[in-house]
């Protein structure tokens, strides 16, 4: 990302020094300000003055940081990228996938800040429409998730001894990106969905693209 800051070096045994964990909760302070300012007002009409005042931080020492605020949208998009992968390797240890994505559903509609917001994904999504870099790094971001969730099905199918298609393998996994995605959108659009409708909808959907071609 398009930080100014180059990171520091690490202590001799490895860990980071006290002066990179300062810089780190610094950087988390104005992300966290930045998604509630983009949330609140869009990127566009969120300025740097507001991204400032909701850290309580200078302007100045903001941009020691960022460059600028395509740098901070940038950022967010690498931290979801990095909530997507940890939500995926999650997976791996749930035993009831269709529970597993009604919680997720039910932490979108609280705005959990543990996991993407979703108008912050709405945003984001739209700015790319608009900017190359943004499209280009959204895009990027997209790829990775896919290929993760292709790799958990992968991993499903020979978990349960059957055999799978790569191309079927990666078809599925972009079906399963989409309705994931889907559910983001409709935390926005319809906040007060009965999750015990969308547990019974999930669980006529989701076995078919869990089910693989027996060996």
């Amino acid at each position: 990302m398009s930080e100014t800051l180059k990171p520091e070096s690490e202590g001799v045994d490895g860990r980071k020094t006290k002066a990179q964990e300062r810089a780190e909760r610094q950087r988390d302070r104005i992300l966290q300000a930045a998604k509630r300012c983009f949330v609140e007002h869009g990127f566009h009409a969120a300025s740097m003055a507001n991204i400032s005042e909701a850290a309580d931080m200078s302007p100045g020492l903001i941009y020691r940081y960022f460059e600028n605020k395509n740098a901070i949208i940038l950022a967010i998009i690498e931290r979801q990228l990095q909530e997507s992968r940890a939500g995926i390797e999650a997976l791996n240890h749930a035993t009831d996938f269709v529970a597993r994505l009604v919680e997720v559903f039910r932490q979108l509609q609280s705005a959990d800040d543990e996991l993407m917001n979703p108008t912050l994904f709405l945003e984001t999504s739209a700015q790319a429409s608009r900017d190359q870099q943004i499209a280009q790094a959204l895009g990027q971001s997209d790829q990775a998730t896919r290929a993760g969730l292709a790799d958990w099905l992968a991993r499903l199918a020979r978990h349960e001894g059957r055999t799978f298609d790569q191309q079927e393998i990666e078809a599925r996994a972009l079906i399963l990106q989409c309705l994931i995605e889907g559910l983001i959108v409709r935390a926005v659009r319809e906040p007060g969905l009965d999750t015990s409708v969308l547990a019974r909808g999930l669980a006529v959907v989701l076995p078919h693209l869990q089910k693989h071609a027996a060996a």
